[in-house]
């Protein structure tokens, strides 16, 4: 399974961090948040990488290179500098990402969930790995009804920004900037993507608050 690393966002909400580095290469704990991602993919047995790119691109591009140093093979996706958001980012790179089903993950996000469970995932259109709801996100995404996503619940939960996709999700897509959403919510009206909740590790570093956060647990821990 080959794995892509969605690394192309603004970080507006980052700001000014973010106005002369890429999110995903501000630090915790002294190491790089993609860095953490790629560590995690490798030791999970996902080291066929795709990265893509847009803001301030090529100061990550420059610090991964090729992923030698993981043990890791990185190709880039350069989308230019206009963002494509997820879908559309995705649905650009799917020449590097092959046939076969693919994990994406987000670059600035923080936890322990065991990607190598995702291996060998049987999946229809895609596998969402759900958390519950973040004090940042109390409404939730999704319900998890009998192993299926779908818009109502007794419960719903948020997207924790771990899945694995099927390339037909995205087929017929057009070229340009696409968010997700709108494509979930199609294939979870025609009962096509599977869920699970996830109770470990997680964090979404999306604000200056978080990091300083997340790099004072990782400094407790003895990460980085």
């Amino acid at each position: 399974m080959k794995a892509m690393i969605l690394a192309a966002g603004r970080g507006e909400r980052m700001h000014p961090l973010t106005l002369t580095k890429p999110k995903p290469l501000l630090c915790a704990a002294g190491k790089p948040l993609i860095e953490y991602c790629i560590e995690n993919l490798v030791k999970a047995g996902l080291t066929e990488i795709v990265i893509n790119l847009s803001h301030l691109g090529h100061l990550i591009q420059d610090y991964c290179q090729n992923g030698d140093r993981w043990g890791a093979k990185i190709q880039y996706s350069e989308e230019g500098e206009i963002p494509l958001e997820t879908a559309g980012g995705i649905a650009f790179a799917l020449d590097r990402l092959g046939p076969e089903p693919f994990l994406v993950i987000n670059a600035d996000i923080i936890c322990d969930y065991p990607l190598e469970t995702l291996h060998q995932k049987s999946i229809d259109l895609a596998h969402l790995v759900m958390i519950s709801n973040p004090a940042h996100h109390p409404e939730g995404d999704f319900a998890i009804s009998n192993g299926l996503l779908s818009h109502s619940g007794s419960e719903k939960l948020t997207f924790s920004g771990i899945g694995v996709y099927h390339p037909d999700l995205f087929a017929g897509i057009k070229p340009g900037p696409l968010k997700m959403r709108p494509i979930l919510n199609q294939a979870i009206d025609q009962n096509r993507i599977s869920g699970e909740l996830f109770n470990g590790l997680w964090m979404d570093i999306g604000t200056p608050d978080r990091l300083r956060e997340i790099d004072e647990l990782l400094i407790k821990q003895g990460a980085g």
